[in-house]
């Protein structure tokens, strides 16, 4: 038996992490207390390059990303076996946090809170996870398009992407996604 499939021997504070199986998986993952430390384009464009750039370093295929202030999801596949997410995640949150403090003059502040990920495996719920993460600046009311939202990758995916292929993603209904994504993210940027 699973420790978290005995209500007694679960941790009741973090989301369960099963990664054993290769696959496309959703992740989201946001700040202690909400809070905007990735506020404004500097503090954004070093966690969306850290982002980027753990993925690759972690051979993790990025399909979506959104970067926000206090949060940020992005679609992968994983390589062989999802099991390196917990590591990959720890090295972007703890450079990102190191940095981020040393800019405060706070370096014992905790910067990150959890992540939660799911494992995709019907089609029409990536596809519209996809959406989902593309269209979450506008969601959050940063940007009317999109694609102007320099820390996604709507213009990225557009830009790649056959015109048929964005076009149907784009259609793919995101009101009954079940993602946790009550974040009110800093409207500068």
């Amino acid at each position: 038996m699973h420790p978290d499939d005995d209500p007694k021997l679960a941790w009741p504070h973090a989301p369960t992490h099963r990664l054993g199986e290769r696959g496309i998986y959703f992740v989201t993952a946001g700040t202690y207390l909400k809070r905007h430390h990735f506020r404004g384009p500097e503090r954004l464009e070093v966690l969306h390059r850290g982002l980027l750039t753990v993925c690759e370093r972690f051979h993790w295929r990025l399909e979506a990303w959104a970067v926000f202030s206090n949060h940020y999801h992005f679609v992968a596949e994983s390589p062989a076996s999802a099991e390196t997410l917990p590591q990959m995640l720890s090295q972007l949150h703890t450079k990102t946090a190191k940095w981020v403090n040393q800019l405060d003059d706070m370096p014992e502040r905790q910067v990150w809170h959890n992540y939660r990920e799911t494992l995709l495996t019907f089609e029409p719920s990536c596809f519209a996870r996809l959406n989902y993460t593309h269209q979450n600046a506008v969601k959050h009311g940063l940007v009317k398009q999109a694609r102007d939202y320099p820390w996604c990758s709507a213009a990225w995916f557009e830009k790649h992407t056959s015109r048929a292929m964005a076009k149907a993603i784009s259609r793919f209904k995101t009101d009954r996604v079940q993602v946790p994504d009550a974040y009110d993210v800093a409207p500068e940027w």
